[in-house]
């Protein structure tokens, strides 16, 4: 995975790099930690695989636009509301409703302390995610995380796990929907928690 070789490096210092060189690829390997993420968003919005991976494609040229003109403090936070505006627009389109794009200006002194809240939120949102991914059975994390991370077919995925189709099919399918369970379990338990 191109990614790999900079897992060391974190988001706020590929972030860094890119406002110094302005090379995309920095936000290329800095978005590709984020693909399952965005799916994920996206899926919650949207109920629709083809238009969630669809909209991931559109969030990631919208981002790299967008990175090039305001700097971002918080990337994950950032993302997560550029994803979210993205989806309910798309839902507004779909309704045949006018759309106007709300501009999260994280930068914005006077709204620091309301931005805070929302993304320490959003934040532990895609933490739930990341968290939920890993406790999925290893065959369902593998086949998940070939599939919608680094974009595999059935095929390339059954080629190099050994799994037939069939059953990378079912992994794919299974680690999907266990995903969503998890991740609702565990924001049930943080409810009754509090």
């Amino acid at each position: 995975m191109k990614g790999d070789k900079y897992q060391h490096i974190t988001d706020q210092e590929l972030l860094e790099k890119f406002y110094a060189d302005h090379k995309n690829e920095w936000l290329g390997i800095l978005l590709q930690r984020y693909t399952l993420l965005l799916l994920g968003v996206s899926m919650k919005y949207l109920k629709n695989e083809e238009q969630a991976k669809d909209s991931v494609q559109q969030i990631f040229l919208k981002v790299i636009q967008e990175l090039h003109k305001y700097k971002v403090e918080y990337f994950k936070s950032w993302l997560y509301m550029v994803a979210k505006n993205h989806c309910l627009m798309k839902l507004r389109e779909s309704n045949g409703k006018s759309t106007v794009e709300v501009n999260d200006n994280i930068t914005n002194k006077a709204d620091e302390e309301a931005d805070r809240q929302v993304l320490l939120q959003n934040d532990h949102t895609l933490d739930l995610l990341e968290l939920s991914l890993k406790e999925l059975n290893p065959e369902q994390q593998q086949c998940v995380t070939l599939f919608y991370l680094q974009k595999k077919s059935y095929q390339e995925i059954s080629d190099e796990t050994g799994f037939t189709m069939l059953q990378v099919k079912s992994y794919i399918q299974n680690g999907k929907r266990n995903l969503k369970i998890l991740i609702e379990k565990k924001q049930e338990e943080e409810k009754n928690n509090k």
